[in-house]
């Protein structure tokens, strides 16, 4: 199946080689997308007339490409930077993971749940997905594909294929494919990644019936090994290869490193689907425009009806089919059953119906709006592909949006209560107010939010995974006061983020959860800021400060900071330059442990580690629409102790995980107008 993925994105690589490369374009102000306006009109609606300029295509021989989040109403531009290869890599520079690309994430800053309502439990490959919040919508006037390719150490792949086109002006889809493998450097450490993505837009001509339908699919297999039965191994190998170690999970003795088996006996399988269609029928009030040559009919929505209906399943899965019950015992404290595998699994299906009027108070300006909705929330769980139970969950939603024509002033109120079912009296708020300053001045950004969340289902005693004290646990609560000021002019952003969390949930051991019911605070403040030392030569520097109050179950590094000192600039006309040094450093801390059996990365207060800063040498480049990447990683693992030269000085990413050694990866991301 890899292989026939392998071909298919050659193939399709081929067929769009002959293409003409141009670099998308900026976009012009183009009216209230999707489907306020029409691409190539100047006016605000359609023409009752044809224009005999019409004959000519102004953008036949360009691109304008603009799109759009879900549920957003801010139109953004195609990202053309190469400085910083994160924005291309799915794994932000904030996250670490067991060791290399693909295995269980976790973030070096606090970053809590702040979500109301059924939750299954499982995270720790949720950096890897693709979500209906991170769904773009695109309009464009010729078909748009983009094309990734990245080969790294141990046959590291990763393969990324989007393709948009609007098929008429009112009429836009998109696919997206991208898949993941990283076969690694320690036994039992695989791990693959599967994400799929199908969008689609429409609006009928007079502009009074709109949808947009998301539909997609992620898959994460990844093996788990336990980490290392005896770390101290590490200084004394023969050919400087992990591989010959022995980890606490997994099949005991030599194994087979392929970078296309991606099959999991020992490790976690999580599959998940979304289907998404949301429509609503507009009524307003109709107008014209007339010139000498053309009329233009408008239509200014005042009242809407919305409909949404999502239908979603997931599932997690642990399995071990090489168990080894005295490791189980030494390494876990846990006692497998005599003989047999190990197997849990957890599935849900859900069907949500949600229901909206809304209102525009100005006709002219479609980014203010009043929104309130019901929705109906039905659950079918199946545990351990046996038991299965139903749940269902009646909630209200409320919205306010402001975005003044001036674009001066963006102001956001939504809320979220649930009003009967499983999660009964769950609720989430959030208030934003973003205030434009000045051109010289820059933005500022102030904002409230309060979550009051009940614990993941994985605690409750119908989960089939293995967590010791599953019961009746309070709510959990969160109140993040946030505030940041942007001023793009001189490259510079400083955000702060305050917390005040009770009744917080947490584990602290590889099968057992505990609530910390003692109210405590966390204090994020960051900073970024961009310096020009020379002509060529830049410096981005990134710095994030955490503290906690009291003595909560939390650990945090007090600093966390990325410094890319980088040679930079247009040379021969069309090369666009990047090529430096990229340095990221935490202070020593007690890191989280991780459970492979239930997916949760734990609180320890015994071990503390303290890294050496990683340091990356990279060289990014840019022709046209083609962009290659070129990496050292990991030069921090170099090693000349005694007189020797290697790269062998490891960091770890948990007690038991060590993180890569040298690392190389080269990568390109390719453009094409069809």
């Amino acid at each position: 199946m890899i292989a026939r993925y392998s071909r298919t994105c050659l193939l399709l690589l081929l067929l769009c080689a002959g293409a003409d490369l141009v670099s998308a374009q900026g976009i012009q102000q183009l009216g209230n997308f999707p489907g306020a306006q029409r691409l190539g009109n100047t006016g605000t609606g359609t023409k009752s007339k044809k224009d005999s300029l019409q004959k000519r295509d102004f953008l036949a021989d360009s691109i304008t490409i603009f799109y759009r989040y879900f549920d957003s109403t801010r139109n953004r531009t195609l990202d053309s930077s190469i400085n910083d290869f994160t924005t291309r890599f799915p794994l932000p520079y904030s996250y670490y993971h067991l060791g290399n690309y693909g295995t269980a994430a976790n973030s070096f800053l606090f970053n809590p749940l702040m979500k109301a309502g059924f939750d299954a439990g499982f995270h720790q490959y949720d950096v890897y997905k693709f979500t209906v919040e991170n769904t773009k919508f695109y309009q464009t006037t010729r078909p748009y594909t983009e094309f990734a390719y990245l080969l790294g150490s141990k046959a590291e792949q990763l393969v990324d294929v989007k393709h948009t086109q609007n098929r008429k002006t009112n009429f836009n889809f998109g696919v997206e494919y991208r898949f993941s493998n990283s076969p690694g450097m320690l036994k039992n450490q695989n791990a693959s990644h599967n994400n799929f993505r199908f969008t689609s837009h429409y609006q009928t001509n007079n502009r009074k019936y709109e949808f947009f339908l998301i539909w997609l699919s992620n898959k994460a297999s990844s093996s788990e090994n336990g980490g290392l039965v005896d770390k101290s191994k590490l200084d004394s190998l023969a050919l400087n290869d992990p591989y010959e170690l022995e980890t606490r999970m997994g099949r005991v003795g030599a194994a087979i490193r392929n970078p296309f088996n991606t099959g999991v006996t020992t490790g976690n399988i999580q599959k998940e689907s979304v289907f998404l269609f949301r429509h609503h029928l507009d009524f307003g009030k109709k107008d014209s425009i007339v010139t000498d040559s053309v009329t233009y009919k408008i239509f200014y929505p005042r009242f809407r009806v919305e409909h949404t209906f999502r239908l979603g399943s997931q599932s997690a899965n642990f399995l071990d089919l090489n168990v080894d019950s005295v490791r189980y015992a030494s390494y876990f404290n846990y006692t497998t059953p005599a003989g047999k595998a190990i197997h849990f699994k957890d599935s849900w299906n859900n069907i949500q119906n949600e229901f909206s009027l809304i209102t525009f108070p100005d006709k002219n300006n479609q980014s203010q709006f009043f929104k309130a909705g019901i929705a109906l929330q039905n659950l079918k769980g199946t545990f351990d592909t046996i038991a299965t139970t139903t749940f269902h969950n009646i909630f209200a939603t409320g919205e306010y949006r402001n975005r003044t024509r001036n674009q001066v002033w963006d102001l956001e109120a939504t809320g979220q209560l649930y009003l009967n079912g499983m999660n009964s009296g769950d609720y989430s708020a959030l208030v934003s107010l973003k205030r434009l300053l000045g051109r010289k001045t820059g933005s500022l950004h102030l904002g409230f939010q309060n979550v009051n969340r009940s614990p993941s289902f994985l605690l409750n005693p119908l989960s089939s995974f293995p967590v010791s004290n599953k019961g009746a646990y309070n709510k959990e609560n969160i109140v993040r006061l946030f505030a940041d000021y942007e001023n793009p002019g001189i490259h510079f952003k400083l955000s702060g983020e305050y917390f005040a969390v009770s009744n917080f949930m947490y584990f602290d051991s590889f099968f057992t959860a505990r609530q910390e019911a003692t109210l405590f605070n966390v204090l994020h403040i960051a900073a970024e800021k961009k310096f020009r030392l020379a002509k060529h030569w830049n410096w981005y520097a990134e710095v994030h400060i955490q503290q906690t109050t009291g003595n909560p179950p939390v650990n945090l590094p007090v600093l966390l900071m990325r410094n890319r000192l980088a040679f930079e600039g247009n040379f021969y006309t069309n090369l666009f330059l990047s090529t430096g040094l990229e340095v990221r450093y935490n202070t020593g801390y007690k890191m989280n442990n991780y459970s492979p059996m239930t997916g949760q990365f734990f609180y320890q207060n015994s071990n503390t580690i303290s890294n050496r800063p990683d340091i990356h040498a990279f060289l990014h480049f840019r022709i046209k629409s083609f962009k290659g990447f070129v990496r050292l990683e990991n030069l921090n693992t170099l090693n000349m102790a005694n007189g020797s030269f290697g790269f062998s000085k490891r960091n770890f990413t948990a007690n038991e995980y060590p993180a890569n050694t040298l690392w190389t990866r080269v990568g390109i991301w390719w453009n094409f107008v069809n």
